[in-house]
């Protein structure tokens, strides 16, 4: 994974206000941890975590980390949206209500940006009021030149935007790499230029340098146009199958990230998108660790450490 490119003064002081304000996404899921303060994390269950499980067995799984709501994932990553045409989307629907989960997500990397037509009307009959794809178009420009190509990228949205507003589903767009919205710049051209409040961003530290100072101040100039937060780091990457203690290291609190900060940050903005904590395995479509129930414990071993940062934040701490 390359690191890009800091942030600029001139490109921090680019503001996000006057931004539309969304409502909380009904479906989101509730965090059970006790925090002192009024502000928590709202969780939401990663289906590819667990490889290809059947839904059957992830589902009950959801309200163990602390979640009502799973996002669900295609192949090659997990397989619960192929799952889900299997089923029917009534059996699907019957299989949510029997375990009190609601589908929080559908990430769709494969149809892209230009291509969610018909999953935006099939997360509107399921009452999912969020899809994850990524930002396509030209890499690795800067300045004025990728200012015009998010522009060009957002004008290229707008017939899309328009059925995202129709079926009430918000598009967010992970900052992946070897895509056009990939460096912290983008993202701030995203948010500013955006024509719709349907359009919002999926946040994945891991696609960015490893600075929790910059990955704050990234967070507290996109304020409400963030519409989930991957608690995600670098580690050593999931991109070269790595004995698993240090594949692991993409989790929080195992990781060198700081998470405090961060965490300082959402705060700061009074963070109203889902968490979802993640990790890529390697290869691709297997469960992060066997079996089902060591899954869930690393993701409630994260969720431990994320809410001893959240306990831990002082207002003084977040201070950029």
């Amino acid at each position: 994974m390359s690191h890009k490119t800091p942030i600029t003064r001139r490109t921090f002081n680019a503001s996000a206000a006057g931004f539309l304000a969304t409502p909380f996404l009904a479906n989101a899921a509730k965090a059970t941890e006790t925090d002192t303060s009024e502000f928590s994390l709202r969780y939401m269950l990663g289906s590819c975590m667990y490889g290809r499980t059947d839904l059957a067995e992830i589902l009950p799984e959801v309200k163990k980390i602390g979640a009502t709501a799973i996002d669900i994932w295609p192949a090659v990553h997990g397989n619960q949206r192929e799952q889900l045409d299997a089923l029917g989307e009534e059996r699907f629907a019957e299989l949510l209500r029997s375990h009190g989960v609601t589908l929080g997500c559908i990430t769709q990397y494969k149809l892209g940006p230009f291509g969610l037509a018909e999953e935006m009307r099939l997360a509107q009959r399921l009452g999912c009021r969020l899809i994850v794809t990524g930002g396509r178009g030209p890499k690795g420009l800067k300045g004025e030149e990728l200012k015009k190509a998010v522009a060009d990228f957002l004008e290229q949205m707008k017939p899309h935007l328009a059925t995202a507003e129709t079926t009430g589903v918000t598009i967010a767009i992970e900052n992946h790499a070897n895509n056009l919205i990939e460096s912290p710049d983008s993202m701030k051209w995203l948010a500013e230029l955006s024509p719709s409040a349907n359009l919002g961003i999926a946040l994945a530290p891991y696609h960015l340098p490893q600075d929790h100072r910059l990955i704050s101040e990234l967070i507290t100039t996109l304020a409400d146009r963030i519409k989930v937060f991957y608690a995600w780091q670098h580690g050593e990457g999931c991109m070269v199958k790595l004995p698993k203690q240090r594949e692991l290291l993409q989790m929080p609190g195992r990781g060198p990230l700081d998470f405090g900060p961060i965490l300082g940050a959402l705060k700061k903005i009074d963070y109203k998108g889902v968490t979802e904590i993640f990790m890529h395995p390697v290869p691709r479509g297997i469960p992060i660790l066997e079996p089902t129930s060591a899954v869930t414990a690393e993701i409630n071993r994260a969720r431990r450490y994320l809410a001893k940062c959240l306990k831990d934040v002082k207002e003084t701490a977040i201070h950029f």
